[in-house]
Parts: C-alpha cells; structure tokens; sequence
C-alpha cells in the first residue's frame, strides 16, 4: 500500500506546481499566476519547507497553515483539507496532495492532475509504516517472551506500539486555507454557511406548517363537532413531529453561530495586525478596550437578532397565510403590513437614540480606562479639587440621552406589538358586527391575530438587536476594512530565502531620496535621505529627539513606507521582495514604549518572531541567548525558568529586563540586520558592556540608535 501511495506522490522539484494546482483545483485561488520552482537543494527540512510553501500561497493570494502533527493524532488530521504532507523518506523529499478528506476516503491529486480515491487505513499506514517497523523486532520479541499468541498478541503488539509512539512527532501538514483579508462572502460560502442559512428557514417553515395544520385539525374537530380519538392521534402525531424540527434549528442554528463568528474574530484579529503604526499610536488603551468590547457585542448581538428576525419573518409570513383565510382576510392583510411598516419607523428613531446613548457611554467607558491607567501620575500632579472636573457634566450628558432612549426603547418594545392586536380586532369589527363572518372564520383570524403579535414581538427584539450591532460595528469597522488591504508580496524565489546570515558580503541597503512626512505634521520628518549599509557594517546613529531617527528606523525595517525615493535590500526593492520578505531580513527593536510583553511564557516573548511551537534546539538557543546578555540571573530566580509566565499576571520583568528581552527577541530572529533603537538606555554601564559584546558577536549588520 506504500509503495501505491508512493506513485500518487509528488516530487520536491514540482512542489510550486502541486501548491498552484491544489489552490486551482479547490477553489481558493482564482490568480492566473505561476508559482516557479524550487531548488530541492533549498528545501533542507521542514522548517524550509513550510516557508518555501507559505512563500508560493501568499504568491497565490492565500495562507499555509503548518500544523504539527504526532502519530496519535493522525488521524484526527486526514480530514485537514487542501493539503500537503511529506512522505516520510530517506531518500529525496516526496509529497501528497489531497483534495478532499472525509472518514470514509481521501480523495489525491497525482502528478499527472488525476484525482484517485484512497482509503484513510492506507493513508495512515503510509506516514507511519517506517516508524513502526523500526520498533516492531523489539516488540515481537517483548510479545514473545510474554508468551502471548494468537489473535491476542496482534492486539497486544499494536496496543505497545500505539503507547510507545503516541507522542513521536510524525511529520507536518500544510493545509491551505483563503486568507481572513479575502472576500468575506467567498470565505462564508468555502464554510457553507449559505446553505445552512437555506437548511436553517426551511426547518422553520416546515415547524410553522406542522404547527398550523395540528392546530387546524383541533380547530376543525372542535368546531364540527367530531372531536375523536382519530382526531386527537393525528394531532398529536403532528406536535410530535415538530420536536426533529426544533432539533434541527437547535443544531443548524449553532454552525451557523459558531461559523459566522470564527469568519469575524479571524478577519478582525488579521484587520488589528494590518493597521499602520500612525493610525493607532494616538489611541489609548481606553478606545482599544471598547473595540475588543464592541467586537464582541456584534457577534452575539448580529446572531441573536439576526435569527430573532429569522423567526419573526417566518411567522409574519405564517400569520398572512392564516389571516388570507379569516373572516377579514385583505383588510388584515392591508393592517399587518401598514404597522409593520410604521414598527420600521418606531425602530429607526430607536436607533437614533441608541447611537447617541453609545457614543456617550463609550466616551465614558475610554475616559474611565484612560483614568485608572494614570491614576497614580492624576494624584500626583492635580490638586485634590480637579481629581474629578468634568464628571458630573458627562453624567448629566449620558442621563439625558438615556432618558430619551428609553422612550424611544418602550414606544418601540410595548406599543408595536400591542398596538397590533388592538388594531386587528378593530379590523375585525365590520365582519363581525354585519355577521358576514362565520364562527370558523372568526378563529382562523384570531388565530392570525395572535401569531402576528407573536411575529411582532419577536421582530422588534430582533431589530434592536440588529440596531445595536450596527452600532457597535462603526466602532470595529475599521478593523475589519483593514483586513483587506492588499500586501505587497514578492515572487517566491525572491521572498524566500533561508537564513544567510553572515554569508552575504556586498551593499546591503541602499536609500536613496527617502522623504516621510506624518499626516499631523506641516513639516517633513525626512527629506531627500540617502545612505549605503554594507554587510557587516556597525552603525551608531546620534540625534535630537525628534530628528527622525525612529521614523528611518521603520523605514528600513519594513514597518512604513517611504513616501518618495528609493530603498532596496540586496539590490531588491519592496515590490519584489514583498512585506514578508523585507521584514523577515531587516528586523527592529522599537523603543521601550513601542515594544511589548505578552501575557505568556518568557520562552514565548522570546521566540514570538521566529516560530511557535519551539523546537528544543530553540529553547537552547533562546537561553544562551538570555545568559549572555546578563539574563542568567532571572532565568535561575524564575521557578519555571523559560516556561515562567511573564506580563501583566505573571512574572514582573524590571526595565532592564524587558529592555534586553526585546534585544534577545531581536537577535533570535536571525536577520541580515539588526536596528535597536534606544534599547540600551535603561541599562547599567556593566550590564550595557556586556549586552553590547553579544549583539556585536551575534548581529551580522548592526544599527543603534541612541541620544548624544
């Protein structure tokens, strides 16, 4: 079965062509783009790899996710698809492609672009025959000196081998995957989520249709008289058939939730990474709570209240049905549509309301955030009298909003659905007092009536839910907007490249005529700024503080594009090397306040710009790292040593600390050029020397910035 699988294999020299077809041939990418090939001599393991093909996707306008994968979890990962696995091989790199993954088969595309069907057993035998078999002669013998024979010892042989290897690491698998940038409806269709919108009314529709008819056949029963036992089953056989129903809604209901709110987190969490440092560097941390609080609120509220007006249209379309057959069927009609439109008006001076009740709490919400923050620095430097200015005037403010969205809230929550039933019986008045109507026609209508309240109800709640989402989102939108703006990315030959530290000689940067000028400021920061960066160069940049050292320092590093000029990397500029690309060769070290620490493992903040999970000779790299830079210390007080979690609710880091946390973060990521800027300002002259000696020794060109 191996060797089958062996040739639906695909070789390392056609890997750009298998990652270009699988994106073609499973929709995600549309881009009459070539992805070239790659020398096999490149692709050393699978750390190469994985960049060589997540160069070729971002090539292709979508992502490749590498998920590791050990040999008890296999299984769970055949289904991941479109995918690419390597065959484990002593000889040359070899790849499998697959399709489609289900339990029952796995469908691969071959090299010669046929789709073939094989099993998930054969499948998984393939990735892991090597590896049993080197561990078989040691467990026959085992099984052998246990005496256990028969049909027992093939249990027993597969359970030791099982529990020896569960946790070997098998190998990795690239599945390729839209990017949370792209068209947001195509990413919602790959999910299916249309059709589970379809799946999802047709079970209402059905649910109302049963409901109606079992309540028709009591109605009748009753009304003529011959209410017997037959009558009864057939009606209770109709209100047992709607729990399936009511099920299904259950169910479809929440893949449709859980659906539509991994689309949004994804996008909105790309759309945060995606912002341009100028368009967040004004913002406190009181407005970047509100959008995490306001993201939150336009899932849940956007969900409820969408499948509340779900509901309520359903209904609506029900009690027309029923009313059609009442005792006043077109002037019911005519009533339930008008106030339905009058309720769209009711709800749009809700909402105006609501948004200026929104924009006054979550002015409140900010300013709060903003003042706890620098609680200690207001003490210090207001008299007692100010501690508070201007609060009571911004209560008064939110009080009279709230006020006058509250009327607003209980026009729209009390008098639509109420207003409804006193005008539907008004309605009904002529029928009944001319007695044109009969005493079924005079249910049925009531019966309308009541589902109409019903639809009513549920539409008002579900339009206030919609009206508040819609408001929460101006306050995401930008994040989400920022999630499709095109990245620049390079060819893959050029954008990937391992790492060749120290082994290019030659001009490194050239920068010529760079002009930068902030959109707040009448005054460029740089103008017609020219310089040449050898390999291997040691560069200390002085200045005054807002010379414009930080702002060339991002220019360099990727981080801001010039606005006129010319910069190129290795003779490449950034259109040919992309985002990624010049990134990953120029890496910075921001200023202190620019520069974070998560709420993670201290082995985490070290390894965040390099890779995760960690391999161990990273983690023996991260602490050498750590000891000389002066770390050593830290490492043996913290009792979880690089697994001790760090930030806000963990392990305090002084300022020196972190300052050489981030030039350790820095140095990890194994760059052709290194820009610290002002990360040695908080150190002590021993600690600085010291620090200094393992940037010199480790940096293959090296830019520091710092005050006269």
């Amino acid at each position: 079965m191996t060797d089958r699988l062996d040739e639906f294999a695909w070789p390392v020299e056609r890997l750009g062509q298998a990652v270009e077809v699988l994106a073609h041939r499973s929709g995600l990418s549309q881009h009459a783009t070539q992805v070239p090939t790659v020398p096999s001599s490149a692709l050393l393991d699978d750390d190469t790899t994985g960049d060589w093909i997540k160069a070729a996707s971002n090539w292709l306008g979508i992502e490749a996710h590498a998920v590791s994968c050990c040999y008890e979890a296999v299984d769970q990962f055949l289904q991941a698809s479109p995918a690419l696995w390597r065959l484990p091989s002593q000889g040359s790199a070899k790849f499998l492609v697959v399709l489609h993954g289900s339990r029952n088969r796995l469908s691969l595309l071959t090299p010669s672009f046929h789709v073939v069907w094989v099993s998930p057993e054969s499948f998984r035998k393939a990735m892991v025959c090597e590896m049993e078999a080197q561990l078989e002669p040691e467990i026959e013998q085992l099984v052998g000196e246990a005496g256990i024979t028969g049909r027992q010892s093939e249990r027993v042989k597969a359970g030791l081998i099982r529990q020896r290897l569960r946790s070997k690491h098998l190998g990795t698998c690239w599945q390729l995957r839209a990017s949370p940038g792209s068209s947001f409806w195509q990413q919602a269709r790959r999910m299916r989520l249309p059709q589970h919108l379809v799946i999802l009314i047709a079970a209402y529709g059905v649910e109302y249709f049963l409901w109606i008819v079992s309540w028709w056949l009591v109605g009748k029963g009753a009304l003529e008289g011959r209410f017997d036992r037959g009558w009864l089953l057939a009606w209770a056989l109709l209100l047992l058939t709607i729990v399936p129903f009511r099920l299904l809604e259950s169910w479809w209901q929440g893949v449709l939730s859980v659906g539509a709110g991994t689309l949004l987190k994804r996008r909105l969490l790309y759309g945060a990474l995606r912002l341009m440092p100028d368009e967040i560097r004004h913002q406190g941390i009181g407005q970047f709570l509100g959008q995490v609080i306001e993201s939150e609120a336009v899932e849940s509220l956007a969900l409820s209240g969408g499948f509340l007006v779900l509901i309520a249209v359903v209904e609506l379309a029900a009690s027309v049905i029923v009313l059609a057959w009442g005792a006043a069927g077109i002037i019911e009609i005519v009533l339930l549509l008008a106030w339905a439109g009058l309720m769209l008006f009711i709800t749009s001076s809700y909402f105006a309301g609501r948004r200026d009740w929104a924009r006054s709490r979550l002015s409140m919400t900010h300013d709060l955030i903003e003042r706890m923050v620098g609680h200690r620095t207001r003490l210090a430097q207001l008299p007692r009298e100010r501690w508070h200015g201007g609060e009571d005037e911004v209560l008064d403010r939110y009080l009279e909003v709230s006020a006058r969205m509250d009327k607003s809230a209980v026009m729209m929550m009390s008098l639509v659905p109420r207003g409804w039933m006193i005008l539907a019986l008004l309605g009904l008045v002529p029928a009944f007092v001319l007695g044109r109507a009969s005493t079924t026609g005079l249910a049925i209508t009531l019966g309308g009536i009541l589902l109409g309240y019903s639809a009513l109800r549920r539409l008002v709640s579900g339009l206030g839910n919609i009206a508040d989402a819609i408001i929460s989102w101006k306050q995401i939108e930008s994040l989400f907007q920022a999630a499709a703006r095109p990245e620049l990315v390079g060819p893959p030959l050029f954008a990937f490249s391992p790492s060749s530290t120290g082994d290019y000689a030659g001009t490194l940067i050239e920068a010529r005529d760079l002009w930068f000028q902030y959109q707040d400021r009448g005054k460029p920061v740089l103008e017609a700024c020219s310089l040449t960066i050898e390999s291997g160069d040691r560069i200390l940049l002085e200045g005054a503080s807002g010379g414009g050292k930080s702002t060339l320092a991002s220019l360099l590093a990727g981080l801001r594009p010039p606005q006129s000029g010319l910069l190129l990397l290795r003779g490449l500029d950034r259109q040919t090397l992309g985002d990624a690309g010049w990134r990953r060769r120029v890496v910075a070290a921001p200023q202190f306040h620019e520069n974070h620490v998560l709420t993670e493992t201290f082995a985490f903040n070290l390894l965040m710009g390099r890779g995760w999970p960690p391999r161990d000779e990273d983690l023996r790299e991260a602490e050498a790292v750590c000891r000389e830079l002066g770390l050593d210390d830290l490492l043996e007080r913290m009792p979880a040593g690089l697994l001790q979690m760090v930030g806000e609710t963990g392990w305090q880091l002084s300022h020196g600390e972190r300052s050489r946390l981030f030039i350790a973060r820095t140095l990890l990521q194994k760059a052709d050029m290194i820009i610290l800027d002002e990360s040695f300002a908080a150190l002590d002259p021993e600690t600085l020397a010291r620090s200094l000696e393992c940037v010199l020794r480790r940096a293959s060109t090296l830019m520091v910035i710092a005050h006269p």
